[in-house]
C-alpha cells in the first residue's frame, strides 16, 4: 500500500471516530479505536477506550456536528500522527452546548495491515 493511501485511511479513521462520537455508534468507535486508546482531554484528565465509549453512549460527552478543517498525516513506518482541526459543536460534562475549534492530535499504529487510533490529546486551536 502507498503511502498517500495510508494517509488516506488515517484520515477516515479520524472521520469515521467523529461519526461515532456523533452518532453514538458503539460499533464504529471500537472498529477505529484501539484496545490502548487513550483520549488526553484539554483538563489532562486520561480517559481510556471503555471510558470513552461510555461516556459518548450514556451522553457525558455530547457531540453534535463536526466540520474537518485540517488533517495533515504524518506517517513513519507503522505509526501515524494526525492533527485534526475540526468545527465541533458538543456539550460535554453536563455543560451547555458550544461550538470549539477543537484539535485531536491522534497518534495511530498500523497493526496487521489496520490503522487504529491509540492517543489523541484534545486542545482548541
Amino acid at each position: 500500500m502507498t503511502e498517500r493511501n495510508d494517509e488516506q485511511i488515517i484520515r477516515d479513521a479520524y472521520i469515521r471516530m467523529y461519526e461515532g462520537m456523533i452518532k453514538k455508534d458503539e460499533s464504529i468507535l471500537r472498529e477505529v479505536l484501539d484496545d490502548s486508546f487513550v483520549l488526553v482531554h484539554m483538563t489532562g484528565m486520561r480517559q481510556p477506550k471503555q471510558a470513552f465509549i461510555k461516556a459518548v453512549l450514556n451522553g457525558t460527552l455530547n457531540y453534535f456536528s463536526a466540520e474537518h478543517e485540517n488533517m495533515p498525516v504524518e506517517i513513519s513506518g507503522d505509526t501515524a500522527v494526525l492533527t485534526g482541526q475540526s468545527y465541533v459543536a458538543a456539550a460535554v460534562f453536563g455543560g451547555g452546548r458550544h461550538n470549539w475549534h477543537l484539535q485531536q492530535k491522534c497518534s495511530l499504529k498500523k497493526t496487521d495491515g489496520v490503522w487504529k487510533i491509540i492517543r489523541s490529546v484534545a486542545s482548541t486551536y
